[in-house]
């Protein structure tokens, strides 16, 4: 028995997920207990939470399915925009794949991993019994957000003229530009929401944010229909739609805390002053997080902006790969969303026996997703670019690149897994200089030497590229996770809420 199966502490007798499943009181060392679900012996006998495989696997199912629902719905809204989009024109389907990998690496990435200190702070916060500062993680972040929303507006207010110095299709810049500048409106809404997704997930309310998205994703279709094709604005039209959608967000989720779960108000006390003091954990988190998001999302953007070079017509075929490859991501991601809160809850309770059962749950699990994914992209190859255009050549050059992107999903599975894992052991910083060393030493020259280079594989040599580097990290990120310490985790863990 190594050092951290020596390891002992007050247990919970099953981590905070869901207050609809338990009732919550206190043992003797003041952290929170209920008795519902689990079993649970005590501390003398060896202590800790009992689990098995079979019953983390329902509970992982049961917190995953909302949750993966929630993000496809959410990333309906880029889909909806880039089906109107590749329906007006190719040159309009450009334009938004330009506008959208601009807005993702100078602001929803940025949003992402601010966001994904959350995954740690307030799901260890709940499972240690602190709901006060789960609380309190919420306020600061939302913050944070905003004050950064402050520099993404200066990026998105100039992003046309940027855009014209980097891509050589002009039109096609200012037409990027003109809807980002529209764009910027959505921020805070988007901002809120991710902040506010991350503090009902941390009580296990998953169900919450799926209510906000099964009402917004009907409306986001129903809007780009009346603006682009009834009100006839083009791609004006598209991003009004987006701006009114992710505004809704946040109130729809405001409504649905006051009226169907106020449970979820033990967790605030209210507006506090502490919001704008002590960010230093919170910005450690947050920059570790970053670094992590913004490294893998630059890095398809550096690859697709590279196509520009190749054609108008690959540059839209490479769109619809990304569409493609990114839905099938939000499975996995989704999937890792419940992961991580699930383990921050545990290492915040110290059941750290549990943690590691629950892990090698997760391990089959992901790779049953991604072989589910690579079957699904396989088999639909010739009819998925179907849907977003009727170009042919665009067509042929997607289907082209499928096998490659089949590949990818495993290993994305399983990298998705691994980042995980990080998040709720408070370990972004790690997943941060893999993705760094991963992407801009080994996978972005390989990918760049395989499209332009002696072999001249075009996309396919792209997406090998990104291949490889996908499994280089989910084994230096999986190795990582085996060898660390989880004990230190959660010593770190306790130090936050100091």
């Amino acid at each position: 028995m190594d050092e951290d199966e020596e390891h002992r502490e007050p247990w919970l007798a099953e981590p905070l997920l869901s207050p609809h499943d338990h009732t919550v009181k206190t043992n003797g060392y003041g952290t929170a207990v209920d008795g519902a679900g689990l079993e649970t012996i005590g501390d003398e006998a060896g202590g800790g939470l009992v689990t098995t495989m079979g019953k983390e696997a329902r509970l992982l199912f049961k917190y995953s399915v909302p949750c993966t629902i929630t993000y496809l719905l959410q990333y309906s809204f880029s889909l909806v925009t880039i089906f109107v989009a590749g329906h007006i024109g190719t040159d309009e389907l450009g334009a938004v794949s330009l506008a959208t990998m601009t807005a993702n690496i100078t602001g929803y990435a940025l949003y992402e991993g601010l966001a994904s200190s959350l995954d740690t702070l307030c799901a260890q916060a709940y499972g240690s019994g602190r709901k006060d500062l789960v609380g309190l993680h919420f306020q600061r972040m939302i913050v944070f957000m905003l004050t950064v929303t402050l520099f993404i507006g200066a990026i998105w207010f100039n992003s046309g003229v940027i855009l014209s110095a980097m891509v050589p299709e002009r039109h096609l810049a200012l037409m990027a530009g003109k809807y980002l500048r529209i764009l910027l409106a959505s921020c805070p809404g988007y901002a809120i929401f991710e902040a506010g997704k991350r503090f009902v997930q941390a009580q296990g309310l998953f169900n919450a944010s799926l209510f906000v998205l099964v009402l917004s994703a009907p409306l986001n279709m129903l809007f780009n229909y009346v603006f682009v094709f009834a009100l006839d604005w083009g791609l004006t039209g598209a991003a009004c739609a987006t701006v009114v959608s992710n505004t809704l967000l946040p109130i729809f989720l405001y409504i649905y805390i006051i009226f169907v779960a106020p449970e979820a108000l033990d967790c605030w006390n209210g507006f506090s002053r502490e919001a704008f003091s002590n960010w230093g954990p919170m910005a450690k988190l947050s920059a570790a997080g970053i670094i992590m998001v913004e490294a893998e999302w630059l890095t398809y953007d550096i690859l697709t902006f590279s196509v520009t070079h190749i054609s108008t017509a690959h540059l839209a075929a490479q769109s619809l790969c990304m569409t493609i490859s990114n839905v099938m991501w939000h499975i996995p991601f989704s999937v890792s969303v419940a992961v991580s809160t699930r383990l921050g809850n545990l290492v915040g309770a110290s059941s750290l026996r549990a943690a590691r059962i629950a892990t090698r749950t997760y391990v089959l699990v992901f790779f049953c997703i991604g072989l589910l994914n690579a079957g699904i992209v396989v088999l639909a190859r010739h009819s998925l670019p179907r849907f977003f255009t009727e170009d042919p050549e665009v067509i042929a050059i997607a289907v082209s690149v499928m096998p490659a992107i089949a590949i990818f999903q495993l290993a994305d599975a399983f990298t998705s897994l691994a980042n995980s894992i990080l998040r709720g052991l408070g370990r972004q910083a790690v997943g941060g200089y893999v993705n760094l060393f991963v992407y801009y030493v080994v996978a972005v020259p390989l990918s760049l030497f395989l499209c332009f280079g002696k072999p001249d594989l075009g996309l396919a040599g792209l997406w090998t590229g990104c291949v490889t580097g996908a499994w280089l990290i989910a084994g230096i990120e999986g190795a990582y996770c085996k060898m660390t310490s989880w004990k230190r985790a959660i010593e770190d863990a306790k130090e936050r809420e100091d």
